[in-house]
């Protein structure tokens, strides 16, 4: 499948012919961002004003905005000919960016954590695997990082985060259902130093610990565990890790690992993620 035209994950460009191109300036970055990370659909002055301006926006701001659409499209123009005038089209009562879901990075990324999240479902753990980490491939770095984000896209770069922290746990739990527990411990280690109030993650190295045959180390990690959700949270570990701790203190070895047993470390079946909340990308 051919690169996605416009990246948003790690910064914002737009490709072409193999390169790179970054919006010249940051109000012009502002409304690329809103109008591709919203493919195909009408963006409304309002929402367009409110994202450049907040709260106090200048008098007269919607002839900026139509000003700096004006340059938007002839920076797009020269960065990809003349065809870039089809990408940017005036849509009352707004704009929209009029390209395919496709063309646009955040968008695939969102949808191979649906496909992966379902094929985890379905007991396909090598396809789940495959596809979270085509998913994950295409993750630079923090959505938008070189733009200023005002409501609207720092919301969307809140949810992509989790999208990534999603994709990373049906990865991790389609190598647990392959037994690869060993292989997991650095990845995991990481994860949880990270992401120290992540509990899920925590769950994962405890229970890939315990079946690589380190009932110790597992058991301390469950204390470590506990020792942060009390510290910063005032909580103790949830009721599904304490069973986790309960089979690992009273199982004479580890039994194989089920799709049950990896679903209640992440809590329900659709706890992996709630990915419908990225649709608004």
């Amino acid at each position: 499948m051919d690169a996605p035209r416009f990246r948003t994950l790690g910064g914002l460009a737009v490709r072409e012919g193999g390169a790179e191109h970054a919006p010249r300036g940051p109000k012009l970055g502002v409304l690329l961002a809103l109008l591709v990370l919203r493919p195909g659909r009408t963006v409304g002055m309002d929402a367009l004003v409110d994202e450049l301006w907040g709260e106090h926006p200048p008098r007269g701001a919607v002839g900026t905005v139509r000003t700096h659409v004006y340059h938007l499209r002839r920076a797009l123009r020269e960065d990809l000919g003349e065809g870039a005038d089809r990408f940017l089209v005036t849509r009352p009562p707004g704009y929209a960016a009029d390209i395919g879901p496709e063309e646009v990075d955040a968008t695939r990324f969102a949808r191979a954590a649906d496909r992966a999240r379902l094929l985890l479902a379905e007991g396909r753990a090598d396809r789940a695997h495959a596809e979270a980490g085509a998913g994950l491939d295409l993750w630079q770095g923090r959505p938008l990082a070189d733009v200023r984000t005002g409501r609207a896209l720092s919301g969307m770069v809140q949810r992509l985060d989790e999208v990534r922290l999603q994709l990373l746990t049906v990865r991790i739990e389609a190598r647990m259902l392959q037994g690869r527990y060993t292989e997991l411990l650095p990845e995991l280690r990481d994860l949880v130093a990270a992401h120290p109030l992540n509990e899920p993650f925590h769950a994962f190295l405890i229970e890939a610990l315990y079946r690589s045959g380190r009932r110790g180390d597992a058991l301390g990690a469950f204390r470590r565990l506990s020792s942060v959700l009390e510290e910063e949270l005032g909580l103790e570990p949830s009721e599904r890790v304490r069973r986790l701790r309960h089979t690992i203190l009273t199982e004479a070895a580890p039994t194989p690992l089920s799709r049950a047993e990896t679903v209640g470390i992440v809590g329900s079946a659709g706890a992996v993620g709630a990915l419908g909340t990225v649709g608004a990308v």
